[in-house]
């Protein structure tokens, strides 16, 4: 569904005067979005020689779904970023969609030298012949390298490196390099579950295990996994989390990403988990994966912005998608479970600018009004030890934004039915969302809500609960009602609404 002329008109997100790049209609201020045309899945993260690489899923042609490249940006902070050439085009063998990509140290592929070490990207080919012909091996795994830090790109020429003998989802392999047994270990998924294959040379691969048809939720097809070695937050403990994300089958609708927490002795993911975990419980973070040869202690992550419910079908008319805020990563041991946090990385904090903060209090059934030019491109902070209160945000065009905190469910809400611009898809503005918050300190914890243009991000006690959601309000949000829906005083200690710096020149 397109904008109307008259509905641009009135979308008036514009606070100073600046070009017009980047100034579409919903564009997103302070998160990575496309030049133009569509996008999904993030793809072959990794750092090299200072520079963080964000491949992704990218058509060309259109705004909506087509035959899938790789799109290449690249970051020295993770914040702002440079938009460069496609990096990997169709071929013989097929579409190319996801993947990862590895620095190759010790070239053990010999596309490289150690003095000059390749980038590999490894990546799922996808050839619609074979599936339009309805066969069930049209998914194949194929390799590329760069040699000068990915801006050109040389496919193997032996691709595939790994055929199909028959799945028909058989895809997006994530590799990372295994010391303990000194090879490369690839995690895939293949429809219900997840398959790890073993290299010494990035070419040869042994399936060497499998892990998770009878774990974890299963109402979709299995998708972008990733294996990370992990410390207990504050231990020496290890232990290996393993994201899959899945599609549908989220617990609000549509995709999401899961977690599971185990090891992994070189062949084999296990775990003792029991219950489905997800590392966000909104309905707009999926296919997120973490970088390789990352330079930080805590794993770094991003997702892509949207759920495929209704992401062909979001109004904007330019481009369609963006990625979340680059996240870290901490896993952490709560009332004997564990349980993975996930934070915006420091470097976000440079482009706040941070306000005065206040000490905000409202009688039980009392609420409190604030008002801003534009709640659209800012960063609402600020600690409580109340579980009962609500947080809406509105607009002159009378849209409604609700967050809500029930202590007595132990729930966090997100409705988004009146947000605004809701009618392009059946679903989108249908029901509420709900998060489970049981280990929510019972003291002070911080919330803290990153506003975009399009989208709503809200990290409670540092990303031990994190929501993440599309919205297309029909002009700026500029009230924010405060409301104590409990029987105490509500306390926002250090409460700050601060203005976020767009990232596009």
């Amino acid at each position: 569904m397109s904008c109307k002329d008259k509905e641009k008109k009135e979308f008036d997100m514009v606070t100073s005067t600046v070009s017009d790049y980047y100034m579409e209609p919903y564009r997103p201020q302070f998160h990575f979005s496309p030049e133009k045309k569509w996008m999904n899945d993030p793809n072959g993260m990794v750092y090299h020689k200072g520079v963080y690489h964000l491949f992704y899923q990218y058509y060309p042609e259109d705004i909506v779904w087509g035959p899938m490249h790789w799109g290449h940006a690249t970051s020295t902070d993770l914040v702002h970023w440079k938009h460069k050439p496609i990096a990997l085009y169709p071929d013989e063998h097929g579409l190319i969609f996801s993947g990862s990509a590895v620095v190759d140290k010790q070239n053990s592929s010999g596309f490289g030298t150690v003095e000059n070490p390749p980038l590999v990207a490894i990546f799922t080919y996808h050839l619609m012949e074979g599936e339009k012909a309805g066969r069930t091996d049209f998914q194949t795994q194929g390799i590329a390298y760069s040699l000068d830090n990915g801006d050109t790109w040389e496919k193997y020429k032996g691709n595939p490196v790994i055929g199909n003998e028959g799945i028909k989802d058989f895809r997006d392999p994530k590799v990372m390099w295994h010391e303990e047994t000194g090879k490369w270990i690839m995690t895939l998924v293949a429809g219900d579950h997840a398959k790890f294959y073993g290299s010494k040379d990035l070419k040869n691969w042994e399936l060497l295990g499998e892990f998770g048809k009878d774990k974890g939720a299963h109402g979709g097809v299995w998708e972008c996994p990733d294996l990370i070695p992990m410390k207990v937050n504050g231990t020496d403990e290890e232990r290996w989390v393993l994201l899959i994300s899945i599609n549908p089958g989220a617990p609000n609708g549509g995709s999401g990403t899961q977690y599971f927490v185990g090891d992994f002795d070189g062949k084999v993911f296990t775990t003792d988990q029991t219950e489905t975990k997800w590392i966000d419980f909104g309905t707009d973070n999926y296919a997120g994966v973490t970088y390789n040869n990352n330079p930080e202690v805590d794993p770094i992550f991003i997702g892509w912005m949207s759920n495929w419910t209704y992401a062909r079908d979001t109004p904007t008319e330019e481009w369609r998608s963006a990625m979340t805020t680059p996240r870290k990563l901490k896993l952490k041991k709560l009332n004997g479970e564990y349980q993975l946090f996930n934070y915006p990385i420091e470097g976000v904090d440079d482009i706040v600018n941070k306000k005065e903060t206040a000490k905000i209090e409202v009688a039980p059934s009392q609420m409190e009004s604030l008002s801003s030019d534009n709640f659209n491109q800012s960063e609402i902070r600020f600690k409580t030890s109340a579980q009962d209160f609500e947080l809406v945000f509105g607009n002159s065009a009378k849209d409604e934004l609700v967050l809500a905190m029930s202590g007595k469910q132990k729930t966090f809400f997100l409705d988004r039915s009146k947000s605004g611009k809701v009618d392009f898809q059946e679903d989108f503005g249908k029901g509420v969302q709900q998060m489970p918050v049981p280990f929510l300190p019972e003291g002070e914890y911080e919330v803290r809500i990153l506003v975009d243009w399009s989208s709503i991000e809200i990290f409670i006690n540092e990303g031990q609960y994190v929501m993440t959601s599309q919205i297309f309000p029909n002009g700026n949000y500029t009230g924010l009602i405060i409301k104590n829906t409990g029987e105490n005083v509500l306390q926002c200690n250090g409460f700050q609404v601060n203005e976020v710096s767009r990232i596009w020149n």
